[in-house]
């Protein structure tokens, strides 16, 4: 597939709104240990300032600072994964929303090979592809689980392109961790800047976006 385009996507606020699921459930996780809901602000201050992609981490980031020292990382996963999954993968995973406009996805499938690189356990990012995009072929899928280090480090774009010799590599992301991820492994990156544009859209541009878009619905008018 020598010169083969492949657009890599990020998974949580570029393909699926997960401000009911993901980001809930730091807080309810929080609240949960704390007695006491965190601001969202919280929440995005520390996603805006990079270094935490991995929502369990943040979570009992948020928790210790609250004053929790003595809850350990792993009361604070299995809580986690208690609200975000429950009992039957019927939790605020639920409550996720697809972004793409329905064609989007198989008109890009056109002319660039779709893939994913995601620091969500594979399983977790499979529920949702089946739910919302069961037909749409993804190659290849990286999740947390196969790489060594997680983003902002470069692993997953890297082995993407040692897959994929000579191939054309772009990634869309929505946060600094992304943009940085892309940036040491030598890939172009699409910021989307969602309701944050002012901000973020002014960071992932110091981070060396070559564009930022507000919505993936945009990506045509970027690629």
């Amino acid at each position: 597939m020598k010169g083969r385009s492949i657009l890599i996507f990020d998974m949580d606020g570029v393909l699926v709104d997960v401000r009911a699921s993901y980001l809930a459930s730091i807080a309810v996780t929080a609240q949960h240990f704390t007695g006491k809901l965190p601001a969202p602000e919280i929440i995005e201050e520390y996603k805006e300032a990079g270094g935490w992609n991995n929502d369990w981490a943040l979570t009992h980031k948020i928790i210790r600072e609250a004053g929790c020292a003595d809850v350990s990382y792993e009361d604070v996963v299995a809580a986690f994964q208690s609200f975000f999954l429950g009992p039957k993968n019927d939790g605020l995973i639920t409550r996720e929303k697809w972004i793409p406009a329905n064609g989007l996805l198989d008109r890009l499938a056109q002319n660039h090979q779709l893939a994913i690189f995601t620091g969500r356990p594979r399983e977790e990012a499979k529920l949702t592809l089946r739910r919302f995009a069961p037909t749409v072929v993804w190659d290849p899928i990286i999740a947390e689980e196969d790489v060594l280090n997680p983003k902002p480090a470069p692993d997953g774009l890297r082995a993407i392109a040692s897959r994929q010799s000579g191939a054309q590599l772009t990634y869309v992301g929505d946060n600094v961790d992304d943009a940085r991820s892309a940036r040491s492994a030598g890939v172009p990156f699409i910021g989307v800047a969602g309701l944050q544009q002012t901000s973020l859209t002014r960071l992932l541009r110091e981070e060396g976006a070559k564009a930022v878009i507000a919505d993936v619905n945009e990506i045509g008018e970027v690629v």
